[in-house]
């Protein structure tokens, strides 16, 4: 559905996208990261058809962005980090005002008017000024906006930007319920949100491409060794930690055992083995021959904050700040 091809974008000797590769298929939802001038914004905005590419080509639904752009802007739904409202117009009369300038006449626009203004819960602002709205209800007008045309493709920058926790979760499951019918790229700074919200990720860094993979393969990928994570239970209602530790530290293959937690006679631990080394058999034949419970045995994953630090070693940034708040006059370009 997209498909991007050493793409480049210059500005003055600067480079704020430099041959980045990748393609995204349809239905997907696809989280977009980097730190903050890292080239994010300067992508989608070649994505969609408001920046021309330094070199490189970008095709939307097979049209190249270059050479078909009022193919792909009609195969594009977009909402950018600020929503593009006039704060004049009436809810109802600015959907009706987009949907005239995507094609959409008669019946048809007044169905996806409404189809949208339910879908996006905004449906009991209809006929107020978007003026006088507050934050989260122009976020969600600004994501009605880029879907009132059913596009196949839809591209998200900071979707859930100034939004209350109600309010994001809101947002998380709608663009969840979105995926498969749009296939769609979604660009924030709240990792965990990815996480739960995507399958693949594409990570930036400083203009160029340092990963593209679904969070599983880049989670196994960065731990390079097998990290699991056991409970412990005391048969007798007591247990020492520290013996169960010594044990398991014992195993052949394990590097680093990690006590998280004790809770009466339950001890939680993170086990680490050495590259290439698979412990859990041999872990769980310690414990119970030692005469201990083996409550849980699981593969600890790494958080994508963890993964994106060790690509970018950068800061991750978790407070979902809108990006131009957070960026030097550089980020315009990147």
């Amino acid at each position: 559905m997209i498909s991007a091809k050493a793409l480049c974008k210059r500005y003055a000797g600067v480079t704020a996208v430099d041959q980045i590769s990748f393609e995204v298929t349809k239905g997907q939802i696809v989280g977009f990261l980097g730190p903050n001038g890292a080239g994010k914004t300067t992508t989608m905005r070649m994505l969609t058809c408001f920046l021309p590419p330094s070199s490189g080509t970008v095709k939307v639904a097979g049209f190249d962005v270059l050479e078909q752009p009022l193919q792909v802007k009609k195969r594009i739904g977009y909402l950018p980090e600020t929503p593009p409202i006039y704060p004049e117009m009436e809810t109802v009369e600015y959907l009706k005002f987009v949907g005239k300038l995507k094609g959409l006449r008669g019946g048809d626009l007044q169905k996806r008017v409404d189809y949208v203004c339910e879908r996006c819960a905004v449906a009991d602002v209809r006929k107020r000024l978007l003026g006088k709205l507050s934050k989260g209800y122009r976020q969600r007008v600004g994501l009605a906006q880029a879907i009132i045309h059913n596009p196949d493709v839809l591209v998200l920058d900071e979707p859930t930007a100034g939004l209350d926790p109600k309010q994001i979760n809101e947002t998380r499951d709608l663009i969840k319920s979105l995926a498969g019918d749009h296939t769609i790229i979604l660009s924030t700074h709240i990792l965990p949100e990815v996480e739960q919200t995507c399958e693949h990720v594409i990570i930036i860094n400083q203009g160029k491409l340092v990963a593209t993979d679904s969070v599983r393969n880049l989670q196994a990928r960065a731990r390079g060794a097998e990290s699991v994570l056991i409970e412990v239970g005391g048969r007798n209602g007591s247990l020492e930690a520290p013996i169960v530790q010594s044990k398991l530290e014992q195993v052949a293959g394990v590097s680093r055992v990690l006590c998280k937690q004790q809770v009466d006679s339950r001890a939680f631990f993170e086990v680490e083995s050495q590259k290439g080394k698979l412990v859990r058999g041999d872990l769980a034949r310690a414990v119970v021959a030692a005469g201990w419970d083996l409550n849980e045995l699981r593969p600890a994953a790494m958080s994508l904050e963890e993964i994106f630090l060790q690509l970018t070693g950068s800061e991750a940034s978790t407070d979902g700040a809108p990006e131009s708040e957070k960026v030097p006059a550089k980020e315009s370009r990147g």
